[in-house]
């Protein structure tokens, strides 16, 4: 019920101006993913990538960096990694590029997934968005809306925990933070499969077209 609550309408010109909404501003229209992210659960073939996305999250945003850096340049290895690939704006003294990727990239890595799950799984996306002009999809549109909402009516609710300390309010809290939790996990296990299953299609499609692309 939440998710049709929210508009599927493109990215509004505040959320382009936004610090995490303006990297996907550049990808709003044209072709999008050849599968949505609300259809990634019917795809037989793709469930089993989201279902381990979704228990084994650190792992596999570590395996789909690297192997969607490699498709975009093949035989790169982590020679292009950097935190977040530099679509989202660092905080103090953690900017991107400069956080010692060029030394420890895959243990950066690990720490991106963990510290930054939500930007990890996305620069993962915008990676290949990047790479194919990929616009975005309505229903991912709403799905993304959705889950964001989810997040601050949890923090809200939380909030609201520790100032009034009511029981009531409290359990309110972590159910809708559960609830929160669990649409996040599953949102972000549909877009690792989206990623993996573009890339894959785009291997079948043009296998000896792949031209290397190295973001500045």
């Amino acid at each position: 019920m939440c998710l049709f609550c929210c508009s599927s309408k493109p990215l509004s010109e505040d959320e382009k101006n936004g610090r995490h909404g303006a990297p996907m501003s550049q990808f709003d229209g044209g072709e999008t993913f050849d599968i949505p992210l609300c259809k990634v659960w019917c795809c037989t073939k793709d469930c089993p990538c989201c279902l381990t996305a979704m228990v084994c999250f650190c792992p596999g945003q570590v395996y789909m960096r690297h192997k969607a850096l490699n498709h975009v340049n093949p035989g790169s290895g982590w020679k292009d990694y950097k935190c977040c690939q530099g679509y989202f704006p660092g905080c103090c003294c953690c900017q991107p590029g400069k956080c010692g990727e060029q030394w420890c990239p895959c243990p950066c890595m690990c720490l991106e997934s963990i510290c930054c799950p939500g930007l990890a799984v996305s620069s993962t996306s915008l990676v290949i968005r990047e790479r194919y002009n990929l616009g975005l999809d309505k229903d991912d549109v709403r799905l993304i809306r959705c889950t964001n909402c989810l997040q601050i009516l949890a923090c809200c609710c939380h909030l609201a925990a520790c100032l009034t300390e009511n029981e009531d309010v409290d359990f309110a809290a972590r159910v809708t933070g559960c609830l929160a939790d669990a649409v996040f996990c599953s949102v972000a296990g549909c877009m690792t499969a989206q990623v993996n299953h573009e890339i894959h299609m785009r291997q079948r499609e043009a296998p000896q077209q792949q031209q290397p692309m190295i973001r500045d």
